[in-house]
């Protein structure tokens, strides 16, 4: 990532910033209620926006045109910028713009017809049942935050629920004797998703002799608790799992997306219909669960290569 270049506190484009952005960061924690991780990421890419106009001829915020956003484009790519992070980049740029055309204080969206930087498809990672039980296994439920660590991580595997979802879960937000959880997804949509009876027993195990303790004489109505009663954070679910990987000596890096990723893969692969998964998941558009069909016919083809006797053989002569 290259070094990013500070910006003079005397800035005229600063000042406005710090006029513009806490309006637009209120509409994106109050109406669009998005997670704090993905308001800070909207934040950080206006302010790279900041760093490239400071200096300018005239800066401003509010008169940025497409040929400024085309220079702007070509700027990140001279810097050599990752093409995904540079499509993140100007979708937080499309949704600034577009709340300041609905607040009436530019006419124009400079990002209207700019492009993208084409992607190239890249199919997401998962671990195999054999990896989660690892995972599992690592967690040493002798204390109390293992015991809130092991309902983690059986509930994001069981549920294929995000972090800032799960992080967000409050007691009234789940059903043990039905096995469902009331989630509020991207774009504050509600949605039921559901847990197996392990994930149920080990969330029953917390509920019962872990979160009581961490949460003492205080009042909280969170359902994860950190050792201090307060809310869990998304970064202590990141770290925790990273750090049980380590412990579980898996090689690949271990985060909550690939959990979702994991149980989105192995429910196509034991049979779920698509439409199904992309409810489970909260999916608005099709397209976006279809990439885990691509997953499971790779993971099929290994399969079918490895076990069937005539495939083996046909690779084998194909290596001579």
């Amino acid at each position: 990532m290259p070094e990013k270049e500070g910006v003079a506190l005397s800035s005229p484009l600063l000042r406005q910033e710090g006029e513009l952005l806490p309006r637009f960061v209120a509409y994106l924690e109050l109406e669009r209620r998005l997670s704090p991780y993905t308001v800070r990421n909207y934040q950080g890419d206006i302010h790279g926006l900041v760093q490239f106009l400071d200096g300018k001829a005239h800066p401003s915020l509010i008169s940025v045109d497409r040929q400024l956003m085309r220079l702007y484009l070509a700027w990140l790519m001279d810097r050599k910028y990752a093409r995904r992070s540079i499509a993140r980049k100007l979708s937080a740029l499309r949704a600034f713009y577009r709340f300041l055309v609905r607040e009436k204080i530019v006419v124009t969206n400079p990002l209207a017809f700019l492009s993208s930087p084409r992607l190239g498809r890249r199919l997401p990672s998962f671990l195999t049942p054999s990896q989660v039980s690892d995972l599992l296994q690592a967690v040493d439920v002798s204390s109390l935050q293992g015991l809130r660590d092991r309902a983690i991580v059986e509930l994001l595997y069981a549920s294929g629920i995000r972090v800032s979802e799960l992080a967000s879960l409050d007691m009234d937000s789940v059903n043990l004797g039905s096995r469902e959880i009331r989630v509020w997804g991207k774009g504050s949509r509600e949605r039921l998703v559901l847990m197996g009876k392990p994930a149920a027993m080990a969330l029953e195990l917390y509920l019962r002799e872990g979160r009581p303790k961490l949460l003492g004489k205080r009042k909280n109505d969170a359902l994860f608790l950190n050792r201090f009663g307060g809310r869990v954070s998304e970064r202590t679910v990141q770290t925790t799992l990273s750090r049980l990987a380590q412990k579980a000596g898996l090689e690949k890096a271990v985060h909550p997306h690939l959990l979702r990723h994991t149980f989105a893969t192995h429910l196509l692969d034991g049979g779920a219909d698509l439409r199904t998964v992309q409810e489970l998941l909260g999916h608005v558009s099709l397209s976006s669960t279809q990439i885990y069909t691509h997953v499971t016919q790779t993971q099929a083809r290994r399969v079918y290569l490895a076990a069937h006797p005539r495939a083996q053989k046909r690779r084998d002569e194909t290596k001579e």
